[in-house]
């Protein structure tokens, strides 16, 4: 005979499925559930348990527990990108110019009529051609940052530069310290290759450095996951001094450090990267999608040389090879300038989808970057966010709540907003919608 807390769990899971209790709901409390269906506290407390395990439910400390909005996909689009074609998708981005695509159809004629085409039809090296790979080395190189080409290693981009620096340098059980809201991509790697994530609070310009060596000291952190140069969701760029703390912390307590710069290229004139200070122990990591364009799956890995052979079994074990047409496609944009104009023309692109956020928001407040692609919308104590999201998903609208980004224990209410993603003649509208759906929730 099923036990009758199962009866219990299965029933309310019929009610949140079918809609008879709607995503945002706030459930009895332990102790009225114990009550009102004649069970223990702790029958109560498994009744949750197991909801929240079948991810209907989610329980936060000081509030209760909330049925999710299990109608949009599992991570409100983060994992799994499925937006139809009339939804305006402010979830994703994926900056694109006009004319990238004639851009394209030169570089590849380009391509078909220089050099040795039959070489694209064979195995390359599992680092990349030494040609290309000093391309990329001089492209990165700034005033204080100077990769050699023997420390770069080319890649299916930036999302598999991190999966060869998991798979290659670290282990399943290792501590990986994060900031308490971070990038998406890192924590599915860090799910499956079963690491452990503890996260570093946030303060308003960058991650609590002081905590991060509070947790040094109390537990055996393996390394470090860092965005310097305009972080995934919260815009900032640290500071040289905070870099410089970054790499003394990692020294002193024998952190692997792994620095994604996806984003970087929007920022005039940032700070060294955090691998200019701690060069024998830093994973560099960036890629040419949000540059140039998603499709290409282009990106690079500066590492120390010591490194390599590991990041290049993770190669060969994954995609033996980044695809040689794609990298010399990619190189040659490079050296023709197209690159360096495209950045140019996305950082003016981006600075003006900011200034159309900044009007269409009004007093709403958000904490976001002037030449970023996105924007964090915090929301009141009270406000839903997966109500706010199904909302504009009701309305054809795409956004993110911070599940997805959230590594700490208590979720806050707020909604990631993409940028660079729809026409600009499509923005300004759907980040009104924004605006009033937020507005709506505040006055509930």
């Amino acid at each position: 005979m099923k036990a009758r807390y199962k009866s219990i769990v299965d029933r309310l899971a019929d009610s949140i499925r079918n809609g008879e209790l709607p995503a945002g709901t706030r459930l009895p409390t332990h102790r009225a559930l114990s009550a009102q269906e004649h069970i223990s506290l702790a029958t109560a407390t498994r009744v949750y348990s197991e909801l929240e395990a079948m991810g209907l439910v989610s329980g936060e400390t000081g509030r209760g527990t909330f049925v999710r909005e299990i109608a949009l996909p599992f991570g409100h689009g983060i994992d799994q990108h499925a937006v139809a074609t009339d939804v305006l998708d402010l979830n994703f981005n994926y900056p694109s110019l006009p004319g990238q695509g004639e851009s394209l159809r030169e570089a590849l004629r380009q391509v078909a009529a220089s050099g040795d085409i039959e070489s694209h039809l064979r195995y390359q090296p599992h680092a990349g051609r030494m040609t290309e790979r000093e391309i990329f080395a001089d492209y990165l190189a700034g005033s204080e940052f100077q990769p050699e080409a023997d420390n770069v290693v080319i890649v299916n981009g930036a999302q598999h530069g991190l999966t060869i620096t998991v798979m290659g340098l670290l282990r399943p059980g290792d501590v990986v310290a994060v900031d308490a809201l971070t990038y998406p991509g890192f924590k599915v790697l860090a799910e499956l290759y079963h690491l452990e994530l503890i996260a570093i609070p946030v303060l308003a310009n960058g991650p609590d450095l002081s905590a991060l060596e509070a947790l040094c000291q109390k537990r055996h952190v393996r390394a470090i996951y860092t965005m310097p140069t305009l972080h995934n969701p919260l815009g900032w760029v640290l500071s040289r001094l905070q870099r410089k703390r970054i790499a003394g912390i990692a020294r002193t307590y024998d952190l692997l450090v792994i620095e994604d710069t996806a984003y970087g290229y929007l920022v005039r004139r940032p700070p060294p990267p955090v691998a200019v200070y701690a060069p024998e122990r830093t994973v560099y990591i960036t890629g040419f999608s949000k540059n140039v364009a998603t499709g290409l799956r282009v990106g690079v890995v500066v590492c120390p040389i010591s490194y390599r052979p590991a990041l290049e079994r993770a190669v060969r074990a994954t995609t033996w090879n980044t695809p040689s047409l794609m990298t010399a496609l990619v190189c040659n944009w490079i050296q023709d300038g197209t690159v360096a104009r495209f950045e140019t023309l996305k950082r003016r692109d981006a600075r003006q989808r900011q200034a159309l956020l900044k009007a269409a928001l009004g007093d709403i407040s958000c904490i976001t970057h002037p030449d970023s692609y996105f924007a964090w919308i915090p929301l009141p104590d009270e406000a839903r966010a997966d109500r706010i999201a199904q909302a504009l998903m009701d309305d054809n609208i795409s956004v993110s709540t911070a599940e997805p980004f959230c590594t700490s224990l208590v979720v806050p209410q707020a909604l990631r907003v993409a940028l660079g993603s729809i026409a600009m003649e499509d923005l300004h509208a759907a980040l009104v919608k924004v605006r009033e759906a937020v507005e709506f929730e505040r006055c509930r």
